[in-house]
């Protein structure tokens, strides 16, 4: 009989036994809002998401029904937890730092079906973290939004440090998430009402 292997990033077997009991679920798959700051602070812009993630928490009261984590370079183990987990957040806003040919420091928001064929199937967090995962979260019904900031550098060695465009990208960001978080949050206090 062949051995079954989970996917590498999974959770273990006894983290999936926990994962049953709502009480042992983790604070990101119960939370109805959820925001993955990604990336790699030293490899330049590619901390963007992590950057803005600190920002969010050092600047701004955020609301009790929201998770805020800054993952790195981990967003695929979370994002495999979240899609075994039997209770996951209503929305996932994912910030992380693409190439998409713009201008260096723009922000927009990235629709998971506007992804290249060729990445959906990539863990890179250069381009999309873990965009199959994000997708799969999406068909089984969690509101997932990318918001990404066009890189300027990432260097091909260590080095930390955000460019300037994409460094001045982060204040702008983490309000314009502040002020998303603050909405939803309303939403829900009047769903609960």
């Amino acid at each position: 009989m062949a051995k079954v292997v989970a996917p590498r990033g999974a959770p273990s077997v006894s983290e999936r036994r926990r994962m049953t009991d709502k009480d042992d679920l983790p604070e990101f798959c119960t939370k109805p809002v959820l925001v993955l700051g990604c990336g790699n602070r030293l490899f330049g812009d590619d901390g963007f998401g992590s950057e803005v993630v600190e920002h969010l928490q050092k600047h701004y009261r955020l609301p009790d029904d929201v998770c805020v984590m800054d993952v790195g370079t981990g967003a695929r183990k979370l994002l495999v937890t979240l899609c075994l987990s039997p209770e996951r957040p209503r929305q996932i806003i994912l910030i992380d730092a693409v190439d998409k040919g713009r201008t260096p420091g723009e922000i927009f928001e990235l629709s998971l079906d506007d992804l290249p064929a060729e990445k959906s199937d990539d863990f890179s967090l250069h381009q999309v973290p873990s965009s199959n995962l994000a997708k799969e979260l999406k068909a089984a019904g969690v509101d997932v939004r990318m918001i990404v900031c066009q890189i300027g550098r990432v260097p091909e060695s260590v080095e930390p440090g955000l460019s300037e465009p994409v460094a001045r990208a982060v204040p702008r960001v983490a309000a314009e998430i502040a002020r998303l978080l603050s909405a939803a949050s309303q939403e829900l206090s009047g769903q609960d009402g």
